[in-house]
């Protein structure tokens, strides 16, 4: 075992006796400035970009309300503006479940960023404890999501939001698509243990 190995923030899969059935699913980019947030339609075919929320660092370190925040912004210990901000969200999409994105080296090592991905993901099971929140490898998926954008004509400079955005969808669609295989995979071994019962 690798030095910090037993450290690692676990990856979750796709798992049918985990999965919670049909559904919405959110999608998050964490950054260190602003969150990524996309949705799938509620049979979990395509994501979609749903909007970027701003990282609230000072709710979180003082437990009141950060300079500049809104009146509305609940001051004292809570979760912060942005896990409220999620959280409303995932009420108003009724998910099912959600996805962080759990960003890795290539060499597949964890840093700064896969900490904070865990940190918030942590934050927001303690704000919705009845929803799943998983954690899903997704390297390189901002470096795609812009490469992406720019070659559709989207310019990076201004466009930062967009870019959160599209790497939220670029999580979630991974996930999606492998959750897609997985199911039909266990539908079809259900389906060859029936038929060979009948036999």
């Amino acid at each position: 075992m690798a030095v910090g190995a037993q450290d690692d923030p676990p990856v979750d899969r796709p798992d049918p006796a985990s999965d919670p059935g049909r559904g919405r699913r959110l999608g998050i980019d964490v950054g260190s400035v602003r969150i990524g947030v996309a949705a799938s339609d509620p049979d979990g075919i395509l994501a979609t970009p749903v909007e970027t929320v701003p990282r609230d660092t000072g709710a979180r370190r003082t437990g009141g309300r950060p300079p500049g925040a809104s009146r509305g912004t609940r001051s004292g210990p809570g979760p912060g503006a942005d896990i409220a901000r999620i959280a409303a969200i995932a009420v108003e999409y009724e998910a099912v479940e959600i996805i962080v994105g759990l960003p890795r080296t290539l060499r597949g090592e964890k840093g700064t960023s896969a900490r904070m991905a865990t940190e918030f993901a942590g934050r927001l099971r303690d704000s919705l404890p009845e929803v799943p929140v998983r954690l899903s490898d997704e390297r390189l998926t901002t470096v795609s999501a812009a490469r992406a954008l720019r070659d559709s004509g989207v310019r990076a400079r201004g466009q930062r939001q967009v870019i959160d955005q599209a790497a939220a969808v670029s999580i979630l669609q991974s996930w999606l698509d492998e959750r897609s295989s997985v199911m039909r995979s266990a539908e079809d071994a259900a389906r060859s243990a029936l038929s060979g019962d009948d036999e």
